[in-house]
């Protein structure tokens, strides 16, 4: 079989990788850019490793997220259960634009959320007793995150295949 009588199919695996890549990546930057700052602290007051974990931990949702729409597009296209399933073009297309959202947001938020977070870093390191509301700062871009999930989950659930 060429490439050309699947293409469907490719269209939704691609769709799946998209979202796993983009929301990925966002992820692995932020998380870097929080640990940078993470380490800072730590070098200079081991004992708050702990707070400045947790906040270095928060961008790597949106990989999660793209990692979830991932699963959920392959169990949708078939290729979860075994075979793959018989999709024409414009239904992979579909399912390629409703792994967007999760991708692109994700990129975004990850690296965004990793922004916030290392000012949150800051505000440990001077004011330890302030983490809940140092939490709020990168929490509120995680808002964004969950509704792109949110959206990417309905519209690839709510493809007719």
């Amino acid at each position: 079989m060429s490439i050309w009588e699947n293409l469907g199919l490719v269209y939704g695996l691609l769709g799946a990788a998209v979202a796993v890549f983009l929301a990925g990546a966002g992820s692995a930057l932020g998380v870097g850019i929080a640990g940078q700052a993470a380490a800072g602290v730590v070098t200079e007051d081991p004992s708050k490793f702990a707070k400045v974990l947790v906040l270095q931990l928060l961008p790597g949702t949106q990989g999660i997220y793209g990692l979830l729409v991932g699963f959920v597009t392959l169990s949708k296209i078939g290729l979860l259960g075994g075979g793959g399933l018989e999709l024409d073009p414009q239904t992979g297309l579909l399912i390629l634009a409703a792994c967007l959202p999760v991708g692109i947001v994700g990129l975004i938020s990850g690296k965004s959320q990793g922004e916030a977070a290392a000012a949150s870093i800051g505000i440990v390191a001077k004011k330890p007793e302030q983490f809940g509301k140092a939490m709020l700062f990168p929490a509120m871009v995680e808002t964004y995150a969950i509704l792109s999930l949110l959206i990417s989950v309905i519209a690839v659930t709510m493809i007719q295949v």
